[in-house]
């Protein structure tokens, strides 16, 4: 059954920020298709509620806090899932992230910081999972981009380069190690989390839904989605490729003018 290329059975997947918004997303839609999950985030009552609610679905998790800017911390996420696990098979890099500052106004630490949370966080966890995935029956890597990778829009000279870093470095990684780790990135659009939650009101949620052509901004589960094709072997020909999931945006929908710093 075509259905069954979905599945994850008995798959074992970290998934960073997953305490909420979209990585708890994910991890609750790979543990409904069978995976065990390692739920690794800053807040530890977040992950612990989450991996909560993977057990309630039948499979096996743990969380594991972490801060994905500390290199130590990452390396004991991998080593906690090969001790639990035994294996690694699915590596999801949701945690990142940066707030819209004007370039004149933003720093060369800030800039490094963004660099720091969005890429090379991804980097190290990904270099420190691939050679267990490769001792085993290979594996998958999912990095969480951004339409700020692509769209330009005054204010997000550091997320939006970082993310556009990370979309790289997505198709340099998935070139390396094909065949036996596939590598692919999801460009969110404007989602719904408690991230851009600040942001809205009914004026700019507005704003942004009419300047979407699907006339609405995304949902945690729209990415989920996204996220268990390029995690599971229905996308087993897909690798070093960045799914765009963005209501089919060809241009900024965010709602504030930053103005411009000269």
């Amino acid at each position: 059954m075509i259905l069954d290329r979905f599945r994850m059975t008995d798959q074992v997947a970290i998934v960073t920020g997953a305490g909420r918004g979209i990585g708890e997303g994910i991890a609750l839609a790979y543990a409904e298709l069978g995976a065990h999950v390692v739920c690794a985030a800053r807040t530890p009552e977040q992950i612990e509620s989450t991996a909560a609610r993977v057990r309630a679905l039948g499979r096996r998790a743990i969380a594991v806090p972490c801060d994905v800017t500390e290199r130590a911390q990452l390396e004991n996420v991998v080593a906690r899932t090969m001790d639990e696990f035994g294996r690694i098979d699915v590596l999801v890099n949701n945690a990142g992230g940066f707030p819209p500052k004007p370039a004149l106004q933003t720093g060369e630490k800030s800039l490094e910081a963004a660099f720091r949370f969005n890429v090379t966080s991804a980097f190290l966890l990904s270099r420190f999972a691939i050679p267990h995935m490769a001792k085993g029956d290979g594996g998958v890597i999912v990095n969480i981009s951004s339409a700020a990778g692509r769209l330009v829009q005054p204010g997000f000279v550091a997320y939006g380069t970082a993310k556009a870093a990370l979309a790289f470095m997505t198709r340099l990684l998935a070139c390396e190690f094909a065949p036996r780790i596939r590598v692919n990135a999801i460009a969110v659009g404007a989602t719904e989390t408690s991230a851009l939650a600040p942001f809205l009101n009914d004026e700019t949620r507005e704003k942004m839904e009419t300047l979407t052509p699907m006339r609405r901004n995304g949902t945690v589960e729209d990415i989920a989605l996204a996220a268990v094709y390029l995690g599971s072997p229905a996308s087993s020909w897909v690798t070093g490729k960045i799914l765009e999931v963005d209501g089919g945006t060809e241009a900024t929908t965010w709602p504030y003018d930053m103005g411009s710093t000269l």
